[in-house]
């Protein structure tokens, strides 16, 4: 298995390869949470978030990583991908800023997108 760094750095790629807005890592680990991180991103349209959840997986899949639930993608306002150990948030605009879940979880570390390349999750 790929180390939780490797796979969430393939994540925030892809998505960023969409062009997804407000990128964000929260670091889970500790917390009692049910996953390790969060990850959190933005698109401006259904068929964005739909274009940037699909990119995710894509990617994910060429390195052996398969989600273990997804749902959302219909709708195209909240899809999540469950990889277990990370969950993956793709928000459309005004549903990112009704669920907010950086305020719930307001206590979790953020991981620094700059920084992600030699910190990782493990170092965050």
């Amino acid at each position: 298995m790929k180390s939780l760094r490797a796979e969430l750095r393939w994540a925030v790629e892809a998505a960023q390869g969409k062009k997804a807005a407000g990128v964000t890592v929260l670091n889970l680990a500790g917390l009692g949470a049910f996953t390790d991180a969060f990850l959190l991103c933005t698109g401006f349209s259904s068929r964005q978030v739909q274009a940037i959840a699909e990119e995710i997986e894509q990617e994910l899949s060429r390195h052996g990583c398969e989600p273990r639930h997804r749902e959302g993608y219909n709708a195209g306002e909240w899809v999540l991908l469950d990889y277990g150990f990370f969950v993956v948030h793709v928000f459309a605009e005004r549903a990112r800023l009704y669920y907010d879940l950086e305020r719930l979880w307001r206590s979790a570390p953020r991981i620094s997108l700059p920084d992600f390349d030699s910190a990782g999750a493990a170092g965050a």
